[in-house]
């Protein structure tokens, strides 16, 4: 099994098209694909505000059936992966939900996952971060783990350079760099990149 990983270093930077748009130009792969939210303060594992104590509700992870698009997880199963997870964790507790998404992992044919802070616990064969210039936000899971990307997928605005506080360029130095124009958020380039780095054949399945 091969996992990719594809973080970002903010919301709404394309983060989950990039996923999508693997799966569906990756068919033959017959992905799993995992969403990872990490909830704050005073909001437990089940999404809603709770008074529970610090070892109740420490994660959830719940398989999506949805087929609507409504979701992140639900665009994935659109995007044609055979199964889609979302794996809800407390701020910091990710490494307790660790045992069970590998269990439910252990069969998977090829995995992807859409998250920074799971590049603790694992080292997938592929990790791509997904930068955007023009927001200025840049968490601090994804400046941790920036200098591991295999690849940069830049989602190119009208900014020349990037509006950050002590972010460093330099980890990101001599790494291919992809640039994409929403909403097409994967090109033939990033889709021949991954197979090449997955080992795969170049043709295209029937």
């Amino acid at each position: 099994m091969a996992i990719v990983v594809v973080g970002g270093h903010s919301r709404s930077v394309g983060k989950t098209s990039v996923v999508a748009g693997l799966i569906a130009a990756l068919p033959e792969l017959h992905w799993t694909a995992v969403k990872i939210t990490q909830f704050g303060h005073g909001i437990c594992a089940n999404g809603s505000d709770c008074d529970c104590a610090s070892d109740v509700h420490t994660h959830l992870i719940e398989e999506e059936h949805d087929r609507s698009g409504e979701s992140d997880s639900s665009r994935f199963l659109v995007a044609g992966a055979e199964r889609s997870l979302w794996v809800r964790t407390k701020q910091g507790r990710l490494a307790e939900a660790m045992p069970d998404l590998r269990a439910r992992l252990a069969h998977a044919s090829h995995a992807i996952i859409e998250s920074n802070s799971v590049m603790k616990f694992l080292r997938p064969d592929l990790y791509l971060t997904v930068l955007d210039f023009g927001t200025r936000d840049f968490k601090d899971s994804a400046r941790r783990y920036l200098d591991l990307a295999s690849a940069v997928i830049l989602n190119e605005t009208a900014r020349r350079n990037p509006d950050w506080d002590n972010v460093s360029l330099k980890l990101i130095r001599g790494k291919p760099v992809f640039r994409i124009h929403p909403p097409d958020y994967v090109t033939p380039e990033i889709v021949g990149f991954v197979r090449e780095r997955l080992g795969l054949l170049a043709a295209t399945p029937d």
